[in-house]
């Protein structure tokens, strides 16, 4: 999943969102560094990827994708299913979705000096361009694959992967709105085992 959903899945501990955010740049067990929260964030991010690399519904959007992005596919159904939970924000939450991201870029920039470097060098990007409101649009999705398309120095071609979004566009919803039921129950257990394993062994 996408930067939205780790959010949004992190339940509502401000620290283990950090942790959950900032995860792909915490390798191995150098999770340990940090505190308890910021490593139940880390774990659940972790927990998250392996759930959604292995399910058949997000393997079935990928393979829609496969012939012409290859090993992107799934980067890209990321990207795409982030889409669709901005679009369907009221289904998931009572609070805005304005409010939702400025709160996490708030809570962002407090916890600024405990992210990786990597996650330091993109946050001024993701705020002031907003990405996280703007996967709610095709055209705020386009810019995003405009981006990571020019960091594979446009070998990926994924800039063009928003044609196939609007061909198979209801195809794509109905699969992640069928996943994200699933991940939204299976986060919620891992997120309570998580927490009581690392309270009984800290």
């Amino acid at each position: 999943m996408n930067f939205l959903a780790h959010i949004y899945l992190s339940g509502n501990n401000e620290l283990v969102t950090i942790g959950n955010f900032m995860a792909d740049g915490i390798r191995g067990k150098k999770y340990l560094n940090f505190d308890r929260d910021i490593q139940i964030g880390i774990l659940l991010h972790r927990e998250i990827d392996t759930f959604t690399d292995a399910h058949p519904t997000v393997r079935q959007s990928t393979k829609r994708l496969h012939q012409n992005y290859s090993h992107y596919s799934g980067v890209i159904v990321d990207i795409l299913y982030d889409h669709f939970l901005a679009k369907n924000w009221e289904d998931y939450s009572d609070t805005s979705l304005s409010d939702y991201v400025e709160d996490f870029y708030n809570s962002l920039e407090k916890h600024f000096d405990i992210l990786p470097s990597r996650t330091q060098k993109m946050m001024p990007f993701m705020i002031s361009e907003n990405w996280l409101l703007n996967y709610a649009n095709i055209d705020g999705i386009q810019r995003v694959l405009d981006g990571m398309n020019r960091r594979t120095k446009n070998r990926s071609k994924m800039n063009e992967a928003t044609a196939e979004l609007i061909t198979h566009y209801d195809e794509f919803e109905k699969e992640f709105s069928s996943f994200f039921k699933e991940l939204m129950a299976f986060s919620h257990d891992k997120l309570f085992e998580i927490t009581q394993k690392l309270k009984t062994n800290p």
